[in-house]
């Protein structure tokens, strides 16, 4: 997403420095050809419900009862950029109101961005937002989250390791900005660390790496394939060395780990054509595919989407983890939600943050009381339609 990344996070990166009810939950998580009554019963209960416990059945995420969960949710921004940035951990409030406001929307997953630096606690953050400082507060987010009955899908967003080629997003070699791929150095310590840490917790899902685009330094699609996959000396025109996403699968596991786990395509998680091809193996047999859908890219037609997603949907669930349009409107994503929605997909629209404008984050909201930008405003009214 090379044209969102300059407009949006490096701006961001510069400049920046559900309870949900049963009534929300019941619109999304239903027994297969069950989710009618499950939405009747969303207008008239008020009861709170934990998040659902999930693992992958087939095609579907399915709770502990077996029943399938479609996940509707929104993109949480500022773990990954305010604490490299010395800001802060987080980017506005992170309370119990701000999470009653986003569970206001129907909404019953949060997807939260972390950096890999400020999770290993490496020296160049600031004290009061690296190591155990960091880890706290994520922890402690989560469990709200979790408590208000939201999913909660972690991130690995910003990562360590110098890289100048194709598509640069910067040159340091801080986690300031996206990477090609995750480095082995780091980026095995951090899953190592979350794994651990929400391995008792089946309402986290893991995004192993947000927007891998590893064809850019080895110039081609099939090599960038490769090395997404294998990491390593597969990798070439890195300066430092990749991890595959078969290393991260394998971390997360070696970890006790039964969490769902997401895995992102490459081109900034925007290409899936050869997902299935390159699927890592999951001796638990519980990935996900991860999808990211703007109108600035390149298949943002049906019938693209009926060429190349849909047969990732028919043999895994797939998640759109960030969609969105840079035009504050909504055209685009109601017919990708459309689109989705037929086909019991989960999505999460970027991004519950007021300070990115509508055409630069896209941003959803113009302040943390929910007030809607128009695309927003757009994606609110579609999750409401689907009670």
């Amino acid at each position: 997403m090379r044209s969102r990344i300059s407009a949006a996070w490096l701006a961001w990166l510069v400049v920046g420095a559900l309870c949900l009810s049963a009534a929300g939950a019941a619109a999304v998580l239903a027994a297969r050809g069950g989710a009618k009554v499950a939405r009747n019963l969303a207008s008239t209960s008020t009861s709170v419900s934990a998040a659902p416990e999930l693992h992958v059945s087939g095609n579907e995420l399915v709770n502990a009862k077996g029943q399938r969960v479609i996940l509707h949710g929104v993109d949480r921004s500022g773990g990954e950029w305010a604490c490299t940035q010395g800001v802060g951990i987080w980017d506005g409030p992170v309370d119990q109101a701000s999470i009653s406001v986003i569970r206001s929307w129907d909404v019953n997953a949060v997807r939260v961005p972390l950096n890999e630096a400020c999770w290993n606690g490496d020296s160049y953050v600031k004290s009061a937002y690296r190591g155990a400082a960091y880890r706290s507060a994520v922890v402690a987010y989560v469990k709200l989250l979790n408590r208000n009955g939201l999913v909660v899908i972690l991130d690995l967003a910003l990562t360590d390791g110098t890289y100048t080629g194709t598509a640069s997003a910067c040159t340091s070699a801080r986690a300031t900005c996206e990477k090609p791929m995750p480095d082995k150095a780091e980026a095995v310590a951090f899953w190592t660390g979350i794994a651990d840490t929400f391995k008792a917790d089946d309402a986290v899902i893991f995004d192993l790496f947000n927007e891998p685009y590893p064809e850019a330094a080895v110039a081609s699609e099939a090599g960038g394939w490769r090395c997404w996959l294998r990491g390593g000396s597969a990798c070439t025109g890195l300066g430092y060395q990749a991890a595959g996403m078969q290393t991260l699968v394998d971390t997360v596991r070696s970890a006790g780990a039964k969490n769902v786990i997401m895995v992102a395509g490459i081109t900034w998680a925007t290409d899936m054509t050869q997902w299935l091809k390159y699927e890592p193996v999951d001796p638990d047999h519980n990935l996900a595919a991860s999808w990211h859908s703007y109108n600035f890219n390149t298949c943002v037609t049906v019938a693209c989407w009926n060429r190349q997603i849909a047969p990732v949907i028919k043999r895994v669930p797939l998640i759109a983890g960030e969609i969105g349009e840079n035009n504050c409107a909504d055209g685009y994503i109601d017919s990708l939600m459309t689109w989705l929605d037929a086909r019991s997909a989960s999505y999460l629209a970027w991004a519950w943050n007021p300070d990115f404008g509508c055409k630069t984050g896209p941003s959803l909201i113009t302040s943390y009381s929910g007030a809607a930008t128009a695309f927003g405003a757009g994606f609110k009214a579609h999750l409401k339609s689907l009670r």
